[in-house]
């Protein structure tokens, strides 16, 4: 491992930096890691099946899941391209979460059973609606603000 010289002490060369809860991975295009944030969700979910177990019904212990640990998820994730695999790699933190409350290893139930959930949606459609109320959001205020510069909403890839 290098490091850049400074006047201070020795500053070391990382593969990745948190800023805000966001962390940036070195790479040739802008990328995010959400593996942090992945286990505050577990992290978070663990506790709460840890403090009720099974004695709440599903509904209970998925809306304070929904309350959350979905917010620990997707936090500062609008500002961030995702492409699909980063879009199916958190939906499939979901599929786990339905796994373990269903007590079941049958994707086809856990799809059955977020389908008659109404209040549940996957964290992909969460996040593209966030997107896109940011992105009009920043827009609208770049606009409002006589700036010439606009931000692309970033397809997924």
């Amino acid at each position: 491992m290098s490091a850049v010289p400074t006047l201070q002490p020795c500053l070391p060369w990382t593969s990745d930096m948190g800023y805000l809860g966001v962390y940036i991975v070195r790479s040739c295009k802008f990328k995010c890691s959400f593996e942090a944030a992945k286990r505050s969700f577990y992290r978070s979910a663990n506790s709460i099946f840890g403090k009720i177990g099974r004695i709440a019904s599903e509904e209970i212990t998925l809306q304070l899941i929904l309350s959350k640990c979905i917010p620990a998820l997707l936090y500062g994730l609008e500002a961030c391209p995702l492409n699909k695999s980063d879009l199916r790699s958190l939906d499939f933190v979901a599929d786990r979460l339905f796994m373990k409350l269903f007590k079941t290893a049958n994707i086809q139930i856990v799809r059955e059973c977020q389908k008659i959930l109404v209040t549940f949606e996957l964290p992909s459609v969460i996040l593209d609606k966030r997107c896109s109320k940011f992105n009009s959001n920043y827009n609208a205020c770049v606009m409002c603000h006589g700036l010439n510069v606009l931000v692309p909403n970033y397809p997924v890839i």
